[in-house]
C-alpha cells in the first residue's frame, strides 16, 4: 500500500472512528448509568429523561406527593399527626427522599436523622412556592435536594407547609461518574487510535528502510551477495527495488571489474613474457654483431633478418596492446565505405598469399561471390580481421605442410567468408571460448607460440561493429575453420 494511502486513510480513521466508537461509549455507560438511577428513584429512564435529571428526581416522588395533596384538601390536621408522617416517610425513604413539616416557620417534623438546619433555613417560605405533582425547586447552595411544597393551613389557624426532600447528591454522583467515564473513553479511545494508526504506518515504513539501510550498509561495506526482497506496493518498496536493480548492476560491475583487472595483469604478464623472448634474441644478435661473431655477408644477412622479424614480433604485440585499449573504451576508429567483395578479397588473397609462401605454408583462394557484390565495412579493419586469424592459425600449426585456405562465397543477403587451416584444432569444450578476452588454449600456453589472448577477441569485436557475426568449427588434430558473415550492400530505390 503506498505511503499516500496510509495516509488517507489514518486520516479518516482519525477522524471517523473516535466518534464512532464515542458513540459507542456513550450509549453503553449512559445504559449502564440510567439502570442505576432507576435502581435508585424507581424511575423508568430514557436517553431524554437524562438530560434533566431534576424532572427524574421529581418524577420518583410524583405518586407520593400526589395522595399527600388529596389528603390535605380532606383533613390537612392529619399532617400534625407524627405517626402518619412516619408512615409517609418510610414509604418515600428508598426514593431516597424524606419529609419535613414546618409549622408557623418552626420545624415540626424531620423524616431523616442528618442535621437539616442548613436546608430548613433555605426551604420556600409559604406560599412562596407552589409544587406541581412532578416540579419543585432545587436548593443547590449547602444543600444539594429538590424540594416539593404543599401548603396547608390546619383547624386551629396555623400555616404549616409539608415538604418532600429529595436528595440531589446520588444523581450529582451517577452524572458525575458518567462524565468521568465519557472523558475517559475519549482518552483512552483517542490514545489506541492514534497509537494503532503509529504502530501501522511505522510498520509500513520502518520494515522496508530498515531492510534498506542494511542494504546501504553492506554495500558500503562493497558486499554485493545478498538479495533485497521487497513486494509492497507503497513508494518505499518501489524504492527498495530500484535499490536491488542498483545492487545487481553494481555487482555486475564490481564483478567486470574483477574480471578486467585479473585479464589485465594476464595480459601484462602475457606480453611481458611475450616481448621478453623476442627482446633477449634481439640482444643476442646484437652483441654477436658487436663481438664480430658474424663475420661473413651471409651471417650478417642473417643476423640482421633475424633481428627485425623479432622487432616486428615486438611491434605486433604492442599494436595488439594499443588496439585493446581502444576496444575497450569503444573507441575504434571506423571509416566505413562501399567495397567490391570481389576486389577487396582479391588483393586481400595477394598480399596474404605471399606472406604464407614466404614462410612454407601453402595457400588457396576461392571466391564464388559475383563480382558486383557491395558490402559496407572498413577495409582497415577487415584487413586486421583477416591478418588476426590467418596469424592466428600459423600460429599453432603443428603438421609438416602447412595449409591455408580462404574461401568467400554467397550466403543470401550476406557474403560468408571461411579461413580454414590444418593445425592442431580446438577441443569441442573450449570453442564457445575462443574470441573471449585473454583466453589461450591449453596448447598456447609456450613461449614458442606466444601471443597474447585478445587477437580473436578483436576480431569478435570489429564484425559485430560491422553487423556481422563470426563463429569457429574445429576438429581436433585436424584444423580450424573461422567463418564470419557480412551483410550485402542493396541500393534503395527511390520512388
Amino acid at each position: 500500500m503506498k505511503l499516500k494511502t496510509r495516509l488517507i486513510i489514518a486520516f479518516f480513521v482519525i477522524l471517523f472512528v473516535p466518534f464512532l466508537m464515542f458513540a459507542v461509549a456513550f450509549f453503553g455507560f449512559s445504559k449502564y448509568q440510567m439502570r442505576m438511577i432507576e435502581q435508585s428513584y424507581g424511575v423508568p429512564m430514557s436517553l431524554e429523561s437524562l438530560s434533566d435529571s431534576m424532572q427524574v428526581i421529581g418524577k420518583s416522588t410524583e405518586q407520593i406527593f400526589n395522595k399527600l395533596k388529596v389528603q390535605a384538601k380532606e383533613d390537612p390536621d392529619q399532617f400534625l399527626d407524627r405517626d402518619y408522617l412516619d408512615q409517609v416517610n418510610e414509604t418515600i425513604a428508598d426514593k431516597p427522599s424524606y419529609l419535613l413539616v414546618r409549622k408557623d416557620d418552626k420545624l415540626y417534623y424531620s423524616g431523616t436523622d442528618e442535621d437539616v438546619t442548613k436546608l430548613f433555613a433555605e426551604l420556600p417560605a409559604f406560599r412562596e412556592f407552589s409544587s406541581s405533582s412532578d416540579g419543585g425547586s432545587y436548593i443547590g447552595k449547602d444543600v444539594r435536594a429538590f424540594v416539593k411544597q404543599l401548603d396547608v393551613e390546619f383547624s386551629d389557624g396555623s400555616e404549616g407547609s409539608i415538604f418532600v426532600i429529595s436528595s440531589a447528591k446520588m444523581m450529582v454522583v451517577q452524572t458525575k461518574h458518567l462524565l468521568l467515564n465519557l472523558i475517559a473513553s475519549i482518552v483512552i479511545i483517542m490514545f489506541f487510535t492514534a497509537m494503532l494508526l503509529t504502530i501501522w504506518i511505522y510498520r509500513g515504513v520502518n520494515t522496508p528502510l530498515k531492510k534498506l539501510s542494511e542494504a546501504t550498509e553492506r554495500i558500503k561495506n562493497e558486499d554485493f551477495d545478498f538479495e533485497l526482497n521487497e513486494t509492497g506496493k507503497d513508494e518505499i518498496s518501489e524504492l527498495c527495488r530500484d535499490f536491488e536493480e542498483m545492487r545487481k548492476k553494481l555487482k555486475m560491475q564490481a564483478e567486470e571489474k574483477e574480471t578486467f583487472d585479473r585479464q589485465s595483469k594476464e595480459l601484462i604478464s602475457n606480453i611481458s613474457h611475450d616481448l621478453k623472448t623476442p627482446i633477449t634474441a634481439v640482444k643476442g644478435y646484437v652483441e654477436g654483431i658487436m663481438d664480430g661473431v658474424a663475420d661473413t655477408p651471409e651471417k650478417m644477412d642473417r643476423y640482421i633478418r633475424t633481428i627485425y622479424v623479432k622487432a616486428n614480433d615486438m611491434d605486433r604485440l604492442i599494436n595488439e596492446l594499443t588496439f585493446y585499449s581502444k576496444i575497450d573504451t569503444n573507441r575504434i576508429p571506423y571509416n566505413f565505405n562501399r567495397l567490391n567483395v570481389a576486389e577487396y578479397f582479391d588483393d586481400c588473397a595477394d598480399d596474404v598469399g605471399l606472406d604464407l609462401r614466404g614462410r612454407d605454408i601453402q595457400f588457396s583462394y576461392i571466391n564464388t561471390v559475383d563480382p558486383e557484390t557491395l558490402v559496407i565495412a572498413d577495409a582497415e579493419q577487415m584487413t586486421r580481421v583477416i591478418n588476426n586469424i590467418i596469424g592466428n592459425s600459423v600460429k599453432y600449426m603443428d603438421k609438416k605442410e602447412k595449409r591455408v585456405e580462404l574461401r568467400v562465397r554467397d550466403a543470401g543477403d550476406f557474403i560468408q567468408v571461411e579461413i580454414e587451416d590444418n593445425g592442431k584444432g580446438i577441443p569441442t569444450r573450449e570453442l564457445v571460448n575462443v574470441f573471449d578476452r585473454f583466453y589461450r588454449t591449453d596448447a598456447s600456453r609456450n613461449s614458442a607460440q606466444g601471443g597474447s589472448g585478445i587477437g580473436l577477441s578483436i576480431v569478435k569485436k570489429i564484425i559485430e561493429d560491422h553487423g556481422g557475426r563470426i563463429w569457429a568449427n574445429s576438429k581436433l588434430g585436424e584444423g580450424t575453420t573461422m567463418c564470419f558473415v557480412l551483410r550485402k550492400y542493396q541500393e534503395v530505390p527511390v520512388k
